[in-house]
């Protein structure tokens, strides 16, 4: 018997527009599968979960869910971009717990400066810009040495971790700035027309990278960028600028995070976001996105983001030991890369 061949023939309507052919062959549902593997993964996990624990499926956790990945999406969002650029960031999580610090004590304290005699007091929304503004400017310090001094930006970023780290400690002294105030606290508590406002907050960020990503000039060099870096700087793309922009967003979208973290706590903690950049770097590749650069999705990577919240409160639920939680996350973030390898190795 002779083989079958598949022959693959373009068709138009009559207008021009593609008409979208059956599934011909094993490639063909192949690369559906690839598609939607995700989707299926969230899906499979759900089910298993609610097999096991009969709160998963309730309202009330439904809601818990989501607001939990509501930081989670704010930081991966952001490590989306930076990903697409083939790069990584490392430093997230500080940056996060930094600039929650900073607006908890602009906010409690407000600034002093002794030798002038002179006290700053600041309102909600001004200590809210200082705490986007300082993670903005730390992104951008990451962009900077990373395209300036040619830095690896995993080492980059490394640094900024530690750095970040230590200027929360130095500005906390160690300790919690609690007692917020319940206009702060509506932040990450608060309810918007039934829904949760960092759930609101989480949704526009994720509307807004998609426009960016789909429709603007800077999403198309984001894309080149990390696909030929070579080929994007030969068309007159400015590689540095696009990395530094690119940073800078991932600062401001892991400062937002910290402001839905400390709201939520109605505390600034020194050790907030310890380990959220392995979250938000889980996310990415989970949804698809390409640790080499070039290929990916935000609504990708919000999927994947869905996938760690689920997988993190099934695991609570179920009453599993934090340790092995850990242990669970990190296979699943190793079996996201290998597939991701499997997926590019076949295209």
């Amino acid at each position: 018997m002779s083989p079958k061949v598949y022959v693959e023939e373009k068709k138009t309507k009559p207008n021009g527009a593609a008409v979208a052919k059956p599934l011909q062959g094993p490639a063909d549902y192949k690369r559906y599968l690839v598609k939607f593997q995700s989707l299926i993964a969230l899906f499979i996990l759900c089910l298993v979960i609610g097999l096991l624990s009969d709160k998963f499926f309730t309202v009330a956790n439904g809601w818990n869910v989501m607001r939990q990945i509501s930081v989670n999406i704010c930081i991966s969002v952001g490590m989306t971009l930076v990903v697409l650029t083939a790069g990584i960031d490392l430093s997230v999580g500080s940056i996060l717990a930094l600039c929650g610090a900073i607006t908890a004590g602009l906010l409690k304290f407000g600034l002093e400066f002794p030798g002038m005699d002179m006290f700053v007091g600041f309102t909600m929304l001004g200590a809210v810009l200082a705490g986007i503004l300082t993670g903005t400017s730390l992104g951008m310090f990451n962009g900077w040495t990373i395209t300036r001094f040619k830095v690896p930006p995993f080492v980059a970023t490394l640094a900024m971790l530690t750095i970040a780290r230590g200027l929360t400690m130095l500005w906390t002294e160690g300790f919690p700035i609690s007692n917020l105030g319940s206009n702060f606290a509506y932040l990450g508590t608060g309810w918007l027309l039934g829904i949760p406002v960092p759930v609101w907050i989480s949704g526009v960020i994720v509307l807004a990278a998609v426009i960016v990503t789909k429709k603007t000039r800077l999403g198309r060099y984001i894309y080149a960028i990390g696909g030929n870096e070579s080929a994007a700087r030969l068309s007159g793309i400015n590689i540095n600028r696009i990395k530094i922009i690119v940073y800078a967003i991932a600062g401001a979208l892991a400062a937002i995070g910290g402001l839905i973290v400390t709201s939520r706590l109605n505390s600034a903690q020194p050790n907030a976001g310890i380990s959220y950049e392995l979250d938000a770097i889980a996310a990415v590749v989970i949804g698809g996105t390409s640790l080499s650069g070039g290929r990916g999705t935000i609504l990708g990577t919000v999927l994947g983001a869905i996938i760690i919240g689920v997988l993190n409160n099934g695991l609570v639920l179920l009453d599993v030991s934090p340790f092995w939680q850990q242990v669970v996350k990190g296979f699943v973030i190793l079996l996201a890369v290998i597939i991701d390898k499997a997926n590019s190795k076949g295209e």
